[in-house]
């Protein structure tokens, strides 16, 4: 199945459990060596309680099941974490898309700064670093780096 076949839509109360999922493996994977804040349990009630009712949420379903999500509150792109086996197929530069479209005036993010990939990914759509921090302001205590993208106009 390819990226094509991946319906986007907005995330209801009832997808809240399959994007903690989503975003528990994806960031077991994606970023190994960095010590989550919560344990899985407080993920799940933070994405059921906070995140898919209070923030504009993005799912991607293949063959009915979510395979990667997309979170934005208004310009800062907060989430976006794709089932592991989907890395690498062209559904991250298609949730990129969307939060350019659904914020055209602009995004901003944070990213760990162990997070090589995802840096090379978001300089790759044409976002650019601004600040580098040591980890102090975010839970995790990670030193991470603040890109932004602006539209050309």
């Amino acid at each position: 199945m390819n990226s094509d076949e991946v319906v986007l839509r907005r995330a209801s109360d009832s997808d809240a459990s399959a994007v903690a999922d989503v975003w528990l493996r994806s960031f077991a994977v994606a970023l190994p060596t960095v010590r989550r804040a919560h344990n899985d349990e407080q993920v799940r009630r933070w994405i059921a309680d906070l995140v898919v009712p209070h923030h504009e949420t993005w799912v991607a379903v293949a063959a009915g099941s979510v395979v990667g999500l997309l979170v934005l509150d208004g310009e800062e792109l907060e989430q976006l974490y794709l089932e592991p086996a989907w890395r690498g197929r062209g559904l991250g530069d298609r949730l990129v898309e969307l939060a350019k479209q659904r914020q055209p005036n602009g995004l901003r993010l944070w990213t760990f700064q162990t997070n090589a990939a995802a840096q090379r990914f978001y300089l790759r759509h044409g976002f650019i670093e601004t600040e580098r921090t040591d980890g102090t302001r975010n839970e995790e205590h990670e030193p991470d780096i603040r890109l932004i993208w602006q539209p050309t106009r």
